[in-house]
């Protein structure tokens, strides 16, 4: 009798422990979510959670890498470099296709070297005159890209994308008398809040098509993105040189084959 008291115990006792440990884990994933910044909350999620999303038909991945923006309809402009970083969902079809999609939490359109304009204040004017501004979009942008994989796995994509403008601002910089000067200025309101275009690309797959993914793309926006109404058609392009890394995606397969293991 005893002894059973004392299994009895035990039992609660680890029921209790992975309770603790389970609760533990979601709190930890939402104190990063609320305090961190968004990119580094997804990472850590990614982390925690990639195996989870991941089974046959769905691979999960980070997808990150340098692109350079650019607009049309802005006279001088010139591409800088800039930092993406987002996650993909690669949903299988039947093979060799596959629709490649996700989230680039991280994505910034826009353009350099612009000319500076009036501040209205004789101050600033006079003290970014002859500097430049770099114009910094900023979207979450969700690619819907059909896939196809050759046998030697490199693989070719195509298909729209779709952003949602959440920051739009100018920097003004210039150097007077060996000093650096910058001036930021919001101009969200002054673009439209949606923008669409077609992403395509080419990529290859490390690890005889179980490793991590390289590929250039380039998004041609289709919208004019500026407010003004004056025809300028100023519109978004972007080159991307994309890394992408699957995250659980071995865990996964181990599972799956565990379990066509059990069914036979």
């Amino acid at each position: 009798m005893p002894a059973k008291s004392q299994e009895i115990c035990y039992f609660d006792f680890e029921i209790g422990r992975r309770s603790m440990n389970s609760i533990k884990k979601l709190l930890f994933v939402f104190l990063f979510t609320v305090t961190c910044k968004p990119v580094l909350s997804q990472v850590i999620i990614s982390l925690l959670f990639g195996d989870k999303l991941n089974s046959g038909k769905i691979e999960f991945g980070l997808d990150g890498g340098l692109n350079l923006p650019t607009q049309t309809g802005t006279a001088g402009a010139k591409t800088f470099a800039n930092f993406n970083l987002g996650f993909y969902f690669d949903i299988k079809l039947n093979d060799p296709w596959m629709i490649h999609t996700g989230v680039l939490v991280k994505s910034n359109m826009g353009s350099a070297n612009l000319p500076v304009y009036p501040l209205n204040d004789q101050h600033l004017d006079s003290s970014f005159t002859g500097g430049s501004v770099t114009r910094k979009l900023n979207y979450f942008n969700v690619p819907v890209c059909l896939k196809y994989r050759f046998k030697n796995n490199l693989y070719v994509e195509a298909g729209p994308m779709f952003g949602l403008l959440y920051k739009a601002f100018d920097d003004f910089t210039n150097t007077v008398n060996g000093s650096d000067l910058t001036y930021k200025i919001n101009r969200r309101k002054d673009f439209h809040p949606l923008d669409v275009g077609l992403l395509g690309g080419i990529g290859y797959r490390f690890m005889k098509g179980n490793g991590m993914n390289i590929a250039i793309r380039y998004y041609l926006g289709f919208i004019d993105v500026l407010n003004d109404g004056q025809g300028y058609n100023v519109k978004n392009r972007n080159l991307y040189f994309a890394v992408g890394i699957p995250i659980g995606a071995g865990k996964a397969k181990a599972r799956e084959a565990g379990k066509q293991a059990g069914n036979n």
